[in-house]
């Protein structure tokens, strides 16, 4: 079992923060379950508490016992009763490849450049806020994220970092709402990186990039670290794009 981590760097800050909506059930779920799915709750965490989480989230602890059944029913929490029970986060299993090619199917050529342009608009802010806002220690989730992409092998795993990295360097800006589309755009489409992953020398090609983007932080160059980060997005997306014309 893992424990309830104490650690709380600002991408983690996000998950607990206030829903910014009517307390609706739907919004808890999508919360919680984006932050599962990107791995900013880890695989056996245990969630707080049902009143403090609903304390946390701002909603009431009726709203958040639907939102939590719901996220049982998909997998991604387990509950346990008795001594030491509760909620426990569940990794969810990495879709199968010809899943992933069918909702890649879905996307017209023009809607994933569009989302590429969008996505590296929100990374390239967020990247070049972060040099300049960043204090001591915040950079630590980024460097973690890139020592665990190096060592990543499976690509689910691979994308689940990869989309991590930028919901990081959003909350390294220091910026609720650029941290907040960050999760948005990676529970959007973040999924269809394991296509683009699964390919050993891009991956080491993402590796290098997000040093990169690491480096230009630590050195406060903003205009550097916008330019790093749209420039990984957009490789991304362009290979996303190939896959997608093959399809045609």
């Amino acid at each position: 079992m893992v424990a309830v981590q104490q650690e709380t760097h600002g991408a983690r800050r996000a998950v607990f923060v206030p829903v910014d909506s009517q307390a609706r059930v739907d919004v808890v779920v999508r919360r919680l379950g984006n932050a599962i799915e990107l791995g900013l709750l880890e695989d056996g965490e245990q969630l707080p508490g049902e009143l403090e989480l609903a304390s946390l989230l701002g909603v009431s602890t009726v709203t958040l016992r639907e939102a939590l059944v719901t996220l049982r029913t998909r997998g991604l929490l387990t509950t346990r009763r008795g001594r030491g029970g509760g909620s426990f986060v569940t990794l969810p299993a990495a879709p199968p490849a010809e899943r992933l090619h069918e909702q890649l199917a879905d996307w017209s050529t023009e809607e994933l450049r569009d989302l590429g342009d969008h996505w590296a608009a929100v990374s390239g802010a967020a990247a070049h806020l972060a040099a300049q806002r960043t204090e001591p220690g915040d950079l630590v989730p980024m460097q973690r994220s890139l020592q665990a992409l190096r060592q990543a092998r499976e690509p689910a795993e691979r994308a689940r970092i990869y989309g991590r990295f930028h919901v990081e360097a959003a909350a390294a800006a220091q910026s609720a709402r650029l941290t907040r589309a960050a999760i948005s755009l990676q529970a959007e489409a973040g999924a269809l990186m394991c296509l683009v992953l699964a390919d050993n020398s891009y991956a080491e090609d993402v590796t290098r990039r997000h040093h990169d983007v690491i480096c230009a932080l630590q050195n406060g160059a903003g205009d550097q670290a916008r330019a790093l980060m749209e420039e990984c997005v957009r490789a991304s997306m362009a290979h996303l794009v190939e896959l997608r014309l093959r399809t045609l």
